[in-house]
């Protein structure tokens, strides 16, 4: 049952990601005016603003950077390695690795420019859409909040998906605060990750590897 819900929260995310992406393609203007419309505000407010915005670059650049999260994701990968769970390890790892090829491919195809500032408070490389900081974080994230032990404690739960959840918004908001996305690159970089962590999950889960299942040889002798 709630491999079902998976696959088809992936499935959702993965169409509205196309439709979403077809409005950017053709400039939409609701979509165009509401992108707008949230960019110049929080630029106004991050000028204004310096040490809020010195703030918000150091977790922007830093902690929610993507090198950062994927660095997470390699330490979870090794983690994994070492008590014997190599499918969920390499799962990991893959879905990271994809993550970081899709963001890059959609960029290139899209080509959409960033917003353009004659007062940026900061810069960024490469095309705008999707966020690679959002995607990223999602991702990795989503991946991690899956291996949380499925009878681990409740507190120790509820702090992860906080924490996460704090990340993953708090990077989108982010780069659109700091002049360098809009805020449809951003969801779409949401979405993109849940369809990815969907997708790896609902694969574990064909194969048997769950949190809920034997972790390694030991824990079935």
């Amino acid at each position: 049952m709630r491999s079902t819900v998976v696959s088809w929260a992936g499935v959702g995310c993965g169409l509205l990601t196309v439709a979403l992406t077809a409005l950017v393609v053709v400039r939409w203007v609701p979509l165009a005016g509401v992108d707008d419309g949230l960019a110049r505000d929080l630029h106004a407010y991050a000028v204004a603003h310096p040490g809020v915005t010195h703030g918000m670059r150091v977790l922007s650049d830093w902690a929610w950077d993507p090198w950062t999260m994927r660095a997470l994701a390699a330490v979870a990968c090794l983690w994994l390695w070492r008590r014997g769970d190599r499918v969920r390890a390499l799962a990991v790892g893959a879905a990271t690795l994809v993550a970081s090829g899709v963001q890059q491919g959609v960029k290139a195809a899209v080509g959409r420019e960033r917003p353009q500032w004659p007062d940026p408070v900061a810069s960024a490389d490469y095309a705008a859409y999707p966020s690679g900081h959002a995607m990223t974080a999602t991702v990795v994230c989503g991946l991690l909040l899956w291996l949380l032990p499925a009878r681990g404690s409740r507190g120790a739960a509820g702090a992860a998906w906080a924490v996460a959840a704090v990340s993953v918004l708090g990077v989108g908001f982010t780069r659109v605060y700091l002049g360098v996305h809009w805020f449809s690159d951003v969801l779409a970089g949401w979405l993109l990750g849940v369809a990815l962590v969907a997708s790896t999950v609902f694969g574990c889960a064909c194969l048997g590897r769950s949190p809920a299942s034997p972790q390694t040889d030991d824990s079935a002798r």
